[in-house]
């Protein structure tokens, strides 16, 4: 286990170095002096270590000389994959006069929000209260005992754009903190007694009409013209495709169907899945999926290989089949270590002034690229103006606009030609992209990543009958218990301990190895988990768990939110509801019916946000007859 950690901590470094040398030239202006988080395991906060700010990690020493020294704490939470957050550092934080500010005037904190999610989730709920869009870079003021009493997000450093200059916000926020403490820390008290008001009160019970209910509101919100639910932005609510999937293959509505296959294709041949290396960006930007924001994530990927992989199986589209096996791909290729586990992240960019650079096209690349047969056919297959980037409209986003049959009658030939140079031209377009300069990938391998991508592996294997998978998975699972269990105790990943998040992920995924394996080990230790998990985090009294075994600035949250990923209570719920099947536990089954029972409510006032719920509930009412 400790070469594992030396490892990580050795791959870390060269991360962070690659990074100052080929990525923000700014950083080579910067005085080569390091601040406090240079020794972070987090590559975010390594990224920060060359600024001039004097960035403290979250430790209790900040918060004690924030206290000693009569100043208030300003906290920076964000990520490597957020463009945004690249944004500020180059604009605010990389600038001297800012820098000066922050170090005379506050106590700075950097916080990477996927190593400490409990705290974020938190502070994100605080902006909310002051009537505040989260989002990151999430930028707070704190005062010493860790109440927010202001708050945003990405924030200019002078005024422009309909936001507040960071310059002057810091000299308002800093005169305010001397002048009229009490009043800042007024504020706070009441924003955090809100939050710890907000609890959600135990439902009425619940029944099977409430599924069907369910599936109608579903349907209601969907986008007929372009899939998916709602307006931009669009995620991808892989919680409710899971759900809707599952009705249909139940029911066979046709409305649910067409609903499903619209969403599901529209994603596949928009910007928002990557066209050439697959797998998917975090969100779209527009309505018609075109215009994504390019990270890419492990949860996202992980719940999308699930739905094409269930509606490959219920649909037999074998689009769906080579969706999921571009994922796979994607995940082997980018977010894997060899030996076993998957990383968090790939960053959104190369550099924050080329937004998705690595990811975009020219029309001369395309020239430059493929014989003249090859362009005239991919260009006209993913070129389009609506792909044309705002920063340079040269560069643009590869999406599909027409299927190809349709292409293939339009441009004069013949179908299987036009698949023959689609394969061809696609992997020239590949290999060149791969001589570019890679956006970061962030190696963190986190338990709770680790638990939705083997689980997803294992449900993917079930379907493409490919060993690599499976073994690979087998793999995973060993890696992460090597690096991420320390003297039986689960981790979140290195130093932190673990989250609701964690043990329910791990556990579904032990449960799903099971399946696979048959190996009755697997088995047991999903029952182990569940009962230490059970014992930490569950709620006696009332049903559901809590998302941290402890209090964290002052409350324990319960929640039943897909965000976008289906919900830890709601996966939760699943888990208990097959280990009492599989071992003949009536206590997983009686835990499944309070959980259930106790989110009712609150899982029908959230619409698609809530579907996870919904899934468990018509997993565990099938299990009851």
């Amino acid at each position: 286990m400790q070469g594992f950690r030396e490892e990580k901590r050795q791959n870390a470094w060269k991360k962070k170095n690659d990074f100052f040398d080929k990525t923000y030239c700014a950083y080579g202006k910067m005085e080569n002096k390091m601040n406090r988080l240079s020794n972070e395991t987090s590559a975010y906060l390594q990224h920060a270590s060359n600024q001039k700010i004097n960035w403290y990690p979250w430790c209790e020493e900040a918060f004690e000389n924030a206290e000693r020294e009569n100043k208030p704490v300003f906290l920076s939470s964000g990520a490597i994959w957020c463009h945004w957050c690249h944004v500020m550092a180059k604009e605010c934080f990389e600038n001297e006069e800012i820098a000066s500010l922050l170090n005379e005037y506050f106590i700075p904190i950097k916080l990477d929000r996927d190593q400490r999610p409990d705290l974020d989730k938190r502070y994100q709920r605080a902006l909310a209260a002051m009537g505040i869009s989260g989002g990151w870079p999430l930028s707070m003021f704190l005062t010493h005992d860790k109440k927010p009493f202001y708050g945003g997000t990405y924030f200019p450093p002078d005024e422009g754009f309909g936001r507040p200059g960071f310059k002057a916000i810091l000299m308002a926020i800093s005169q305010l903190y001397k002048e009229k403490r009490q009043e800042a820390e007024s504020y706070a008290e009441q924003y955090i007694e809100f939050l710890k008001n907000q609890v959600i009160e135990p439902g009425g019970g619940f029944d099977g009409s409430m599924i069907k209910e369910a599936e109608k509101k579903m349907l209601a919100s969907m986008d007929r013209r372009h899939g998916g639910f709602g307006g931009a932005p669009k995620f991808a609510m892989s919680g409710a495709l899971e759900f809707l999937i599952n009705r249909y293959a139940l029911e066979k509505d046709e409305a649910t169907g067409n609903a499903i296959k619209k969403s599901l294709v529209s994603m596949a041949n928009g910007g928002i899945h990557d066209q050439l290396g697959g797998g998917f960006h975090r969100y779209s930007t527009d309505e018609a999926w075109i215009m994504p924001h390019f990270e890419k994530m492990a949860d996202d990927n992980a719940w999308l290989l699930r739905n094409y992989i269930d509606a490959y199986c219920t649909f037999n589209d074998e689009l769906f089949k080579e969706v999921a096996k571009g994922i796979v791909d994607f995940l082997r290729r980018e977010l894997s270590h060899e030996d076993g586990g998957f990383y968090a992240s790939q960053d959104a960019d190369v550099s924050p002034d080329d937004e998705g650079g690595y990811f975009l096209w020219r029309n001369e690349d395309f020239k430059n690229c493929l014989t003249e047969e090859e362009y005239h056919l991919l260009s006209a297959y993913y070129l389009h103006k609506d792909g044309e980037m705002r920063h340079d409209a040269s560069k643009m986003v590869l999406y599909i606009t027409e299927n190809i049959p349709d292409l293939a009658k339009k441009l004069n030939m013949g179908a299987d030609n036009v698949k023959r140079l689609l394969g061809i031209g696609k992997k020239r377009l590949l290999n060149e992209r791969e001589k570019r300069q890679k956006p970061i990938i962030d190696r963190a391998i986190y338990t709770s990543l680790n638990g939705m991508l083997i689980s997803a592996f294992c449900k993917a294997f079930g379907t493409l009958k490919d060993n690599t998978i499976k073994e690979f998975a087998i793999k995973s699972i060993k890696r992460v218990s090597d690096i991420n269990i320390e003297n039986g105790r689960l981790l979140h990943a290195e130093g932190v301990d673990a989250f609701l998040d964690d043990y329910i992920n791990f556990i579904d995924a032990l449960i799903s190895v099971y399946d696979i394996t048959h190996d009755q080990s697997y088995l047991e230790r999903a029952d182990s988990y569940m009962t230490l998990c059970i014992e930490k985090f569950y709620d006696k009294e009332n049903g559901g768990f809590f998302d941290t075994e402890k209090e964290v600035i002052g409350m324990r949250l319960k929640g039943i939110e897909d965000s976008p990923h289906p919900s830890a209570n709601s996966i939760g719920i699943v888990c208990l509801t097959k280990l009492s099947s599989l071992l003949g536990k009536t206590t997983y089954r009686r835990l499944a019916e309070q959980t259930l029972s106790y989110f009712s409510l609150t899982a029908k006032a959230m619409g698609i946000h809530g579907a996870y719920y919904f899934y468990a509930l018509d997993n565990w009412s099938r299990t009851a007859r």
